[in-house]
């Protein structure tokens, strides 16, 4: 049987033919990173944040209505049906192994043990700011089916969680009649020590749901996979994509460009090629993973979507403890 692309001979993992690839001239430095952080402005608008007050009610409004909520950064909660679908989630003060690693400027819209029940919890990949061990030991539902990429099983078997799912790209599990998820590929990488880079999947998800499709794409780097991904899916109703952690700088050699993760402008271009007809930009105003003012992920995003053809309220924004009916988010044309 023919090796699959992705699967190398080490038991490693690469990403899809025709990704964008690393800049070599990459030179990393906490030093230098710290330094040019302290220059950004961190004062984040409370005109951004939902009201504490507000979430509740919403939760309990919103019941017995399909909705999407964000939570921040990667966290999402997705209802669809009986069914209540959780994303990455990380609910801890910051994103690495005990005290280390970023801290939040923003606070989760809920805390852990105000989370409505969740059927799936689905996970991404390995690295810190999206699978959040904290979470994983204390989240309160156990019972939860969780879906995520080859490798990461043993994470959830250890804090008893009873229905855990390896998948690999394109692999299919259908939750009931009318809801199918699908892991896609990514362009990204994985890495939680300094021995495993590669050795756990990472990937996007496609969520079918009575014949409308969403994807959660997070995160991600430039690919032709994306064609291709649209050609064989799309039309694709409702995409969830990075637009923050960019830009390294001067790390890196060029502004604003990562391989891993898209800029605004990029992730309007990958919606674009999913043949996305709505866009959802995350996986900012959380923590700060790189070096674009914090506030400029949604700004450039919006500002720039008619470029991609897309209307500007289609690509949209969320506040921090907002809540979407998905009635009003697909489009019904």
């Amino acid at each position: 049987m023919k090796k699959k692309y992705h699967h190398l001979a080490n038991g490693t993992f690469r990403n899809p033919e025709g990704s964008k690839v690393i800049d070599m001239n990459f030179n990393w430095s906490f030093k230098v990173f710290n330094q040019e952080k302290k220059k950004l402005d961190m004062t984040f608008p409370e005109s951004n944040i939902i009201k504490k007050e507000k979430v509740l009610l919403d939760l309990n409004n919103f019941q017995k209505e399909d909705y999407v909520a964000w939570i921040g950064h990667a966290t999402f909660l997705l209802k669809l049906g009986g069914i209540t679908i959780i994303t990455d989630p990380v609910f801890s003060k910051n994103a690495g192994p005990l005290f280390f690693g970023p801290k939040r400027f923003t606070e989760p819209a809920l805390k852990l043990n105000e989370i409505p029940r969740t059927d799936i919890f689905l996970l991404t990949h390995n690295h810190y700011d999206h699978q959040d061990m904290k979470t994983i030991m204390r989240f309160p539902y156990k019972e939860s089916k969780v879906l995520l990429p080859l490798g990461l099983k043993k994470y959830f078997k250890i804090n008893r969680f009873k229905d855990v799912n390896e998948m690999d790209w394109y692999d299919q599990i259908r939750i009931n009649q009318n809801l199918k998820i699908t892991l896609l590929p990514s362009v990204h990488w994985s890495k939680r020590s300094l021995t495993d880079t590669n050795k756990t999947l990472w990937g996007s998800y496609l969520i079918e749901y009575k014949g409308k499709k969403i994807l959660f794409s997070c995160d991600t780097g430039v690919g032709k996979i994306y064609k291709e991904l649209g050609d064989k899916y799309g039309p694709i109703d409702l995409t969830f994509i990075n637009i923050g952690a960019y830009n390294f700088y001067p790390m890196a050699s060029i502004k604003d460009s990562s391989a891993y993760h898209t800029n605004p402008e990029e992730a309007l271009g990958l919606a674009k090629d999913l043949k996305s007809k709505k866009v959802i930009g995350m996986h900012w105003g959380t923590f700060v993973l790189s070096l674009e003012p914090i506030l400029e992920p949604p700004l450039r995003f919006k500002q720039n979507a008619e470029k991609f053809g897309f209307k500007k309220d289609d690509a949209i924004i969320f506040k921090i403890g907002e809540f979407k009916l998905f009635k009003e988010l697909f489009d019904t044309n």
